[in-house]
């Protein structure tokens, strides 16, 4: 196994930290802004918060330091742990916001799905791994189906379609990368829209008015309240902003959680449009610099394990934006490293270290796991 020490420190991707860093303290600036009182400027959100950003770097490094290798093999069996906690979570979880999805730990409540987003990667790049002397069939893939399957299932039934629905995608993008026949995506694409109307009912109410909603229906003080008071947010920030904590729909609890999956509308309040461009080219300068670097690992099942790790983090960016501004259903996706929320911090933070801790290594390959 390579060591640390064997690596110079210009191979510790400095820029994609330093990014990663910005996007973090963003986040914990928007937190506070969001939960700001004047009766209570430090509000318990923000303090967990912080716990979360300073617990979730050091999470990061651990990565970093950690060779991939043994992360991707310890991944693989830890994921049919996670199979375990997301059956438990059904069972005895916690129930909050409509759904059963957090396990209490007393201080903090951690939620079993987000751990998918991480492991389930790491089964798919060391399941390649074990097949790679030989040339991969369909069939072959029918396991990670099997068990893609069952996560989605599980993760649907808490319910929190948006993170089953990102699972999928992210699973999507590393099948493109091992190779899979496009016969499978066209296939695919389809039959899902032919199922279509089977697909709607077997969605709860809610997410069906969700959808009614982005399609213009439903009162605008009732269904479309929540969207509304977003775009209001976002469309009275103008240019340059209303200014730091003076954003009137989230002080006056206009903006329902603005602290978690609608963060994006009060900054947009306060800083403006210059100011939330900004924030999606930190965005994309990220991802830009993990996309090259992903394009230079020669090993398919490394490759494969990279791109699982970042597709997560760039769907959920992409889809909150683009749920926050009406282009897109609402649906419970937070934006990466800026909502509350410290399981979806640490698991982002910990899938960037990964990442990083692979392109430190990345030319120093050696497949012996």
């Amino acid at each position: 196994m390579a060591r640390i020490k064997s690596y110079h420190i210009r191979d510790f991707d400095w820029i994609s930290f330093a990014l990663t860093l910005i996007l973090v303290g963003i986040g914990l600036v928007a937190v506070y802004s969001a939960t700001y009182r004047v009766e209570q400027p430090y509000s318990p959100f923000f303090y967990k918060q912080l716990f979360g950003c300073i617990s979730g770097l050091f999470i990061y490094f651990i990565f970093v330091l950690t060779d991939y290798r043994s992360l991707l093999r310890w991944g693989y069996w830890a994921y049919f742990v996670i199979i375990g906690l997301l059956i438990f979570t059904l069972a005895k979880g916690h129930i909050g916001m409509g759904g059963q999805r957090w396990i209490n730990l007393g201080i903090i409540k951690v939620q079993p799905s987000e751990l998918t987003k991480l492991c389930f990667p790491a089964f798919f790049g060391y399941y390649l791994y074990t097949h790679h002397e030989r040339k991969l069939t369909f069939n072959d893939f029918i396991p990670i189906f099997i068990l893609l399957g069952i996560s989605f299932l599980l993760i649907l039934k808490q319910p929190d379609l948006g993170t089953a629905l990102i699972l999928v995608f992210a699973t999507l993008s590393m099948l493109w990368i091992a190779g899979v026949d496009k016969q499978f995506f066209i296939c695919g694409f389809l039959a899902c829209a032919i199922a279509t109307p089977v697909l709607w009912n077997c969605l709860k109410p809610y997410q069906q008015q969700r959808i009614l909603v982005f399609f213009g229906y439903g009162s605008l003080h009732k269904e479309r309240y929540q969207i509304e008071q977003s775009k209001i947010a976002i469309g009275s920030g103008g240019m340059t902003g209303k200014g730091f904590l003076n954003g009137t729909q989230n002080q006056l609890f206009f903006l329902p959680e603005s602290r978690t999956d609608f963060i994006f509308a009060v900054i947009a309040e306060e800083v403006g449009f210059c100011g939330v461009l900004i924030i999606i080219l930190l965005y994309l300068l990220l991802f830009s610099r993990l996309f090259a670097m992903i394009a230079t690992i020669k090993h398919m099942a490394i490759q494969v394990l990279a791109m699982g790790l970042l597709m997560h983090i760039v769907f959920s960016a992409m889809i909150n934006i683009c749920m926050v501004t009406d282009l897109l259903p609402i649906v419970g996706i937070p934006l990466p490293l800026i909502s509350y929320g410290v399981s979806n911090l640490w698991i982002t933070l910990a899938s960037l270290g990964w990442l990083n801790g692979i392109s430190m290594r990345r030319f120093y390959i050696d497949m012996h796991i």
